[in-house]
């Protein structure tokens, strides 16, 4: 996700027979995603797509994020339909695994084997941009081969050439989104533009804020005036610590989390959070209009997570037709239509009208200029600050 960018989310439907995203998460019996995180090399049972016995060997594991593919509940057991159509039609089994809550805490379960070549347990992984650079510089991923891959052209052409993978060669995009605030609208019922709002002590202990560095940072920043895609300074990172710091020994900031703050939501512990889009417009669907996402005023946070296949996988071809397959456009609106996020595929727009009018009009999932100039992507860090900055990150979230 999840780096992991004020507008109503006017979508109340998902496509036929499927529950919301939230809901799936829920049906878990409440655990929070940090649960689900296997040990390296293990399997996540409850988020295991069912697979199809067949001669064809090799099956693909693949490692996402929580609340990430479409997915229904047929006679009390989930299944993923675009990922059981791309086993049916292919005989390529695959495991889903939903073992991604934070890109550093994924990234510090593998990266003793990935330096060691041993196998990692995954053979796609789904990063955002910045860890998918560290992976790439340090060849942890295998180049693609355009052969196996016709979809590849699809990809919008804003993203077929970033700069930490030109041309995308080991690399593409899953699915793009934003970070801003969501809130509930019954207990913050003024809504939220800024963050003296969000971190109003009428709030106090009841706020929570991404574990992911650069979208509660990235957020931060912007509102104390930074331009957070140019060159800043140390000095300047190092202020929106100190405020990002007062806030937590205050008392406002409740947690500092993962993927897994959505349960803090549903269940009202966390009444207002620095989220993602695509997360809150899960909940509010099946709430009935009872969450909304908005754009911080003083400008929020553009991402992007990438499917990769891991320098230490055996099955490259299964895995690039997977990746392929989710880059025909009917199956990404399928696929957007259930996950809310910015769908990275030419011509799902189309194919998402078929699906859900309102979905396809909405700037959540297909963005207009207007809304993206609201948001920034962080900057690249060199090595050091990189280092630097997360561990003031870290300390100041009290980890």
């Amino acid at each position: 996700m999840k780096d992991k960018s004020s507008l109503s989310l006017a979508a109340k439907s998902i496509i036929n027979a499927q529950v919301s995203r939230r809901k799936l998460f829920a049906g878990v019996g409440g655990l929070s995603a940090a649960a689900f995180l296997a040990s390296c090399g293990a399997k996540s049972s409850s988020e295991v797509a069912t697979t199809i016995p067949s001669d064809v060997g090799g099956t693909v594991r693949w490692a996402n994020w929580a609340a990430y593919l479409d997915a229904k509940r047929v006679n009390g057991s989930r299944t993923y339909p675009t990922l059981e159509g791309f086993i049916s039609s292919t005989g390529i089994n695959v495991d889903y695994l939903v073992d991604v809550n934070d890109n550093d805490e994924f990234y510090g379960k593998v990266q003793g084997q990935l330096k060691l070549g041993k196998d990692i347990g995954y053979d796609i992984v789904t990063l955002t941009d910045w860890m998918a650079d560290r992976w790439i510089r340090l060849g942890y991923t295998q180049t693609l081969d355009a052969g196996n891959m016709p979809n590849k052209g699809n990809i919008l052409p804003s993203l077929s050439n970033v700069g930490f993978d030109p041309g995308r060669k080991q690399s593409m995009t899953w699915q793009s989104g934003f970070a801003g605030f969501g809130w509930n609208k019954q207990l913050v019922p003024g809504g939220i533009n800024s963050l003296d709002q969000l971190f109003d002590k009428k709030y106090k202990g009841r706020i929570e804020v991404l574990s992911e560095m650069r979208d509660t940072m990235g957020i931060i920043l912007q509102y104390q005036g930074v331009d957070i895609t140019k060159p800043f300074t140390e000095d300047e990172f190092m202020n929106g610590i100190d405020f990002f710091e007062k806030q937590v020994s205050d008392g406002i900031i409740r947690q500092v989390k993962g993927n897994d703050y959505l349960e803090d939501m549903a269940i009202g512990d966390a009444v207002a959070v620095i989220g993602w889009s695509g997360d809150i417009f899960s909940l509010n669907a099946e709430e009935g209009d009872k969450y909304q996402f908005g754009i911080p005023e003083s400008g929020g946070t553009l991402w992007s997570d990438n499917m990769m296949i891991a320098s230490t996988s055996t099955n490259k071809s299964n895995a690039e037709k997977l990746m392929d397959y989710y880059y025909d456009p009917k199956v990404a609106a399928e696929v957007a239509a259930w996950v809310n996020y910015i769908c990275p595929v030419v011509g799902a727009q189309a194919e998402m009208e078929k699906i859900d009018p309102t979905l396809a009009s909405n700037n959540m999932i297909f963005p207009d200029e207007a809304t993206l100039s609201k948001v920034s992507v962080f900057r690249s860090l060199s090595p050091e600050e990189e280092v630097k900055f997360s561990e003031a990150f870290q300390i100041a979230s009290g980890n």
